[in-house]
């Protein structure tokens, strides 16, 4: 996530303080993605180091506003205009965790998957109820607050189907392992799994 060209972006909507710009976004995203107050002053540095923003006196009560430059909007307009790049994904803790868990004997790969489609259809749910409620509510704010829900239970439901097909795959590799001890004597852990008992 850029906090970068955040908060750009809604000091081109108007100029703001650091605190005003830490409760805009989240009121815009729905406090998804908490920011530290730190790190918004320190971003704010860097943005007025670099001529991306500017110091626009105080609001007579000690707070330092900023404002977007020139260059600033060029940045931010650039920002919107490219597509954000997928070469360099983000690191997915839950794809790292099976992976390894795959690899090191006695781990059960079994557990991880149904612990996690637990958690994962109870999110998916707290989402559903949240997007319904702020469906119900037709505030005219709520739709940046609904963009963000329905990203959150899209990429969940995706988890969901991930661990499935991740499941069957184990199941496939057990019963494949099983065939293998049957027809030529080699020993292999192949307990098989059933899919289905685990939901």
């Amino acid at each position: 996530m850029s906090i970068r060209h955040s908060l750009l972006a809604l000091l081109q909507d108007q100029p703001r303080y650091g605190y005003q710009l830490r409760v805009e976004f989240e009121n815009r995203t729905g406090a998804t993605w908490p920011l530290n107050i730190g790190q918004v002053y320190t971003t704010l540095d860097r943005l007025e180091r670099d001529g991306l923003v500017t110091k626009d006196g105080d609001d007579g009560d000690g707070h330092v506003v900023y404002s977007i430059t020139g260059a600033g909007k060029a940045e931010v307009g650039n920002w919107f205009a490219a597509p954000v790049e997928r070469n360099n994904p983000p690191r997915n803790e839950l794809a790292i965790k099976l992976a390894l868990a795959v690899t090191i004997p006695g781990v059960d790969v079994q557990g991880i998957i149904q612990a996690q489609r637990v958690a994962s259809i109870r999110a998916l749910q707290d989402y559903t109820k949240a997007r319904r409620d702020a469906a119900t509510s037709q505030r005219s704010g709520d739709t940046a607050w609904l963009l963000v829900l329905d990203s959150l239970i899209f990429q969940t439901e995706a988890e969901v189907r991930w661990l499935d097909l991740c499941e069957a795959r184990m199941v496939q590799q057990a019963q494949s392992g099983q065939a293998r001890k049957t027809s030529n004597g080699v020993t292999e852990d192949s307990a098989p799994l059933n899919a289905d008992s685990r939901r």
